[in-house]
């Protein structure tokens, strides 16, 4: 084997993205090496190719970024036990050091000390990765490489959703990113009706559609109303849950105003700057849960999404738009910055 791979960088502070040759990376003793079949783009891959005041801030190239994948472990650390050459093996993107109080009180996804891969740490947009066998999670050997590719995000919407059960209760969703679209199918496939999907994109609002959500509501037509169409369908109720997912504060409010009395709110989009909410006529008067959602339950979460998927209750691949060549990653950042947002997941194959 080469002692080199194919990995995509951020070379140093600005717009863009390389493709260059890098060592493939050695392995310490509580580290297993994945050769990469399939990984996917993100949103935070995109804040990193614009170069935002976010990435500005947080990254520090150079860095190989990329955190959603897939592999075949090809060597094991010394100290490695639960994993063996040749599972198949997705991956947690945080990096949780648990031993802090945080970890200790069993929410790691929260660690004091986190790392996210492709963010803090060297991602996943090349041939081989280095994995901490604490962050590894074996699939079955038959599930697609597309699907196991995206778990990750999958598994944001599994713990947005199913933080409270929802069978039998009425959904609102708002967010038509590929997370909000995995939460759609997520709400169907736990029991909700109806499942309510809010947007502004017609062609994920047609894939929120394929996912299972019972209603789809545009807020670019013209007289659009959110929570009054929300309000009439549950009888001036309003409905049992909704998943914020985007950030946005109209959608923050609307959802706000939506919910029922007693409801539960999943804070999921991160503002892009402070919002202002009156707390007593939001939450306090109304007794709403407010729970604030990142990244995913380790490992509940992912044992709740196996399990969806074992059923066939939730099938996430009309959420996969594109599969490309991981050499054709210019494409791919393309398509998820175009202005029609036809393009929802994008999975690379090295």
């Amino acid at each position: 084997m080469s002692d080199l791979m194919r990995a995509i960088i951020k070379p140093r502070p600005g717009p863009g993205l390389e493709m260059t040759q890098v060592p493939i990376p050695q392995i310490g003793p509580r580290e297993v090496l994945v050769k990469v079949r399939a990984t996917s783009i993100c949103g935070t891959d995109v804040h990193i190719f614009k170069w935002d005041a976010w990435a500005a801030a947080r990254v520090k190239p150079p860095l190989i970024i990329g955190h959603e994948f897939c592999g075949d472990v090809v060597e094991v650390g010394s100290a490695v036990r639960s994993i063996k050459v040749g599972d198949f093996v997705s991956a947690d993107s945080h990096r949780y050091d648990g031993t802090c109080p945080v970890c200790r009180n069993g929410q790691p996804n929260i660690c004091a000390n986190l790392e996210i891969f492709g963010v803090d740490t060297n991602g996943c947009f090349a041939e081989y990765v280095a994995l901490p066998e604490s962050s590894a999670w074996v699939n079955a050997p038959d599930l697609d490489p597309a699907i196991a590719s995206i778990q990750d995000p999958c598994g944001n919407a599994v713990y947005a959703v199913l933080v409270e059960p929802v069978a039998g209760r009425s959904v609102a969703i708002w967010g038509d990113g590929p997370t909000g679209l995995f939460a759609v199918g997520v709400a169907k496939a736990a029991g909700a009706s109806p499942v309510f999907h809010i947007g502004k994109y017609p062609q994920r609002l047609a894939i929120g559609q394929a996912m299972g959500a019972d209603v789809s509501l545009n807020i670019s037509e013209p007289g659009a109303d959110v929570v009054r169409t929300l309000l009439t369908a549950t009888g001036g109720v309003g409905v049992d849950a909704v998943i914020e997912m985007t950030g946005s504060p109209q959608a923050i409010q609307e959802a706000f105003a939506a919910v029922r009395k007693g409801g539960r709110f999943s804070a999921f989009g991160i503002p892009s700057q402070p919002i202002t909410l009156d707390l007593n006529s939001a939450v306090i008067f109304r007794g709403i849960t407010l729970y604030g959602i990142n990244g995913r339950q380790l490992w509940q979460s992912w044992y709740q999404m196996a399990g969806l998927f074992r059923s066939g209750a939730l099938d996430p691949s009309p959420v996969i738009t594109h599969r490309i060549s991981l050499d054709d990653f210019q494409k791919g950042f393309a398509l998820m910055t175009a202005p029609d947002r036809v393009a929802a997941k994008i999975v690379m194959y090295p």
